[in-house]
């Protein structure tokens, strides 16, 4: 494979990255088998392999780590962070607290003391981005991590990320992980051109959207909702949503022009990713090893001019045929609250001191001093009650 270069960091990477997401208890639970593929990928040309935590819960991390034990120099590794890691409410998202507690996990393992590339795995609407890029800056600096990037993160929030960089001195996104096929053609408006802006890599997970273009989902197939995929994300394959029954048109289409190109269809899509100009590497997903083998038959694949000018035409640029497919939406979106107007303020009511009775006018006190034993007409001294009075300076019988 001839290899590219990721962003502007220097670092070669080969077309094809290896997925580790289906390595674990999510795909294929046979550790050995696992290691396997991952060796024969290797053999096979890749020297780029991305795995997450939250992939299979650590299980993949620590497949990847025993397989690279005698390899780790030869690999470009890469890992990401944000999905919950248990049911504490801090052991998620974007902040320093759990970036530098989920690194050092993540180093134990994969059997490593660095990572190639550290990955935010989505947005984090509830943490500032500079506070994400501090702590992934202390990483850099500290030489636990070499470069950092971004997954399936909008444009605004790539621009916005790579200002607070310059303006503040962090370190920067140097790629962006986002899904990108034929049927999600979404990030083609503005994810890729602002990562070409800022010289940004571009690492296209779900080349294959999630099994569709590999012709194994046919209208007379159909799709068993009782397994896999299917069972986890009904909203990305039940046949019966709209968004799925264009995807399940499209593939009878697109498998007319493999044909026509003198491919399969899961070589057709895979060649379409990796001939955009923005996209660095394609991430394959094997679960056994005949699948790896026929993913790497296709990396000799190209396309012409006019191939691509047919898939546009069933699935234009910048579409995407299901909004399920398309990674993250966000909390404007999703949160029915954010859009509606704040309820109504609840006053706090007032504590209410006891009034005060106002004061009699000065004649009144007078005149009910003058009724009260004892008393003294403080205006003329005169003595109200004798026999009080007596008593009070100490007088005896």
């Amino acid at each position: 494979m001839r290899m590219r270069t990721l962003g502007g960091t220097g670092i070669k990477v080969s077309p094809y990255c290896l997925g580790a997401m289906m390595f674990g208890a999510w795909g294929n639970p046979d550790h050995d088998e696992s290691i396997r593929i991952i060796h024969a990928a290797l053999d096979g040309g890749i020297n780029f392999i991305d795995t997450a935590d939250v992939y299979s819960a650590g299980e993949s991390e620590e497949i990847v780590g025993k397989a690279l034990r005698d390899r780790r120099d030869d690999v470009v590794l890469a890992t990401k962070a944000h999905s919950p890691m248990g049911e504490d409410a801090n052991m998620r998202g974007n902040s320093r607290r759990w970036i530098v507690r989920e690194v050092e996990n993540s180093l134990r393992r994969l059997q490593t003391d660095y990572i190639d590339l550290y990955q935010m795995h989505r947005p984090d609407p509830d943490t500032d981005i500079d506070e994400t890029l501090s702590a992934l800056s202390d990483l850099v600096h500290s030489g636990k991590v070499r470069a950092i990037g971004s997954s399936t993160f909008p444009a605004e929030q790539i621009v916005e990320a790579q200002w607070v960089a310059q303006s503040r001195g962090r370190e920067r996104f140097r790629c962006e992980q986002p899904p990108y096929s034929i049927f999600v053609r979404g990030i083609e408006a503005s994810v890729l051109p602002a990562c070409q802006k800022y010289g940004m890599g571009v690492i296209a997970w779900s080349p294959l959207a999630g099994g569709w273009l590999t012709g194994r989902i046919r209208r007379d197939t159909g799709v068993d909702m009782s397994t896999g995929r299917a069972r986890r994300l009904p909203q990305r394959f039940d046949p019966s949503l709209p968004g799925n029954e264009a995807k399940m048109a499209a593939v009878e289409e697109l498998i007319k022009i493999a044909a026509d190109a003198g491919c399969s269809l899961t070589h057709l899509a895979l060649a379409f990713v990796i001939a955009h100009p923005a996209v660095t590497s394609a991430i394959i997903g094997p679960r056994t090893m005949d699948q790896l083998t026929d993913l790497l038959a296709g990396a000799s694949v190209t396309l012409d001019d006019d191939i691509l000018d047919r898939i546009d035409q069933i699935v234009p640029p910048g579409v995407t045929l299901n909004a399920a497919d398309a990674g993250w939406q966000p909390p404007a979106l999703t949160d029915p609250a954010a859009r509606r107007p704040p309820p109504p303020a609840v006053r706090p009511r007032r504590y209410l001191a006891p009034r005060r009775r106002p004061s009699p006018p000065r004649s009144a006190r007078r005149l009910r001093t003058a009724r009260r034993p004892g008393g003294v007409d403080a205006t003329s001294s005169r003595v109200l009650c004798p026999g009080l009075a007596f008593q009070r300076s100490g007088g005896e019988g």
